[in-house]
Parts: C-alpha cells; sequence; structure tokens
C-alpha cells in the first residue's frame, strides 16, 4: 500500500503503526521509506521533476519486486504527482492507496525534518501536491491516532481480500 500525503502530515508514524499491526500478525512486511531510499538512489537530491520521476519509478520496481515474493509492501513517500502512486498500482495487482489529509498549517508546524524550511521544492509549498481522487483509506492525521488508524488500513485489507481475518 502506498501512504501519501503532504511531508510531515503522519504518514511514517502511521507506516510505523501499520507494520507493527502487520508483524504482530505474522506477516512478512517492508516500509519503504522515501528518506531512507533517497539518500540511496540519489544521494545528492535536486528534488526536481525529473529525479522525482526517476525515484519514484525506482521505488515502484522495488516495491514491485517484494510484492511479487509475497512481502507486504508499505510506500512511505510523498509521491506528490498521481503518476507516481499510479505507476506503482500498475505493477502491483494487490494495491491500496492510503491519504495522510493533515493541513498544511499542522504538517508546517511538525516538520520534524526541516522540510519546510529548508527551501527545497516542497510538496504543497513550490511544488504541487496531487492528493488521491479515490483513495481506499483517508486518515485525518491532525485527529486521528496512528495505531487507530493502523488497524483501519489492516480492515480494509481484510475487507479487499488482500489479508487474512484475525483468527
Amino acid at each position: 500500500m502506498w501512504i501519501t500525503g503532504l511531508p510531515a502530515s503522519g504518514k511514517s508514524t502511521v507506516a510505523a503503526a501499520l507494520a507493527f499491526e502487520l508483524g504482530a500478525r505474522g506477516v512478512a512486511v517492508e516500509v519503504l521509506e522515501s528518506d531512507v531510499l533517497r539518500r540511496i538512489f540519489t544521494p545528492h537530491p535536486r528534488y526536481d521533476e525529473a529525479e522525482r520521476d526517476a525515484f519514484y519509478g525506482q521505488i515502484s520496481y522495488l516495491g514491485a519486486l517484494l510484492a511479487r515474493h509475497g512481502v507486504a509492501v508499505i510506500f512511505d513517500a510523498t509521491a506528490n504527482r498521481r503518476a507516481y502512486r499510479d505507476q506503482a498500482r500498475q505493477q502491483i495487482p494487490r494495491f491500496l492507496e492510503v491519504y495522510v489529509d493533515t493541513p498544511l498549517e499542522v504538517c508546517m508546524s511538525r516538520d520534524p525534518k526541516g522540510i519546510y524550511r529548508q527551501g527545497h521544492e516542497v510538496p504543497g509549498l513550490q511544488a504541487a501536491y496531487e492528493p488521491p481522487l479515490h483513495p481506499d483509506v483517508v486518515i485525518h492525521g491532525d485527529q486521528e491516532p496512528p495505531d487507530t488508524a493502523a488497524r483501519r488500513i489492516v480492515a480494509k485489507m481484510t475487507e479487499s481480500g488482500l489479508l487474512e481475518a484475525a483468527p
């Protein structure tokens, strides 16, 4: 599943809670966290559109490869263009899109990594952010605790046939 939202919306916190929930059920899970992968794939990031196109293509491929081997993949990445998330959806047949909908002002006040202060092309400010048109799950990152959000995602996975119901 792809967890998208503005920077500092709560994606990573929800991804960690979801990974914990799935792991507790014995599911092999891997979180593909964009900040970690960006340091590997683009050690000197420019954050321009060409680089983002390449980067999201790379992580979509990596996620598809893991999914083909039975790993539940959680993409923890803004992916500011719908096309990036759609590319992963095309490569991964069993796919969910989770939107962490948090107001920009809240994201800017959190900003644990200093993204909004660094002056890069930040999605939602200098760069466009295209929210999902029809997300499978909407999380209100300024209102919903991460563990509650994770349980709702697990419920959607179960309802969609991506996960067996807990005994």
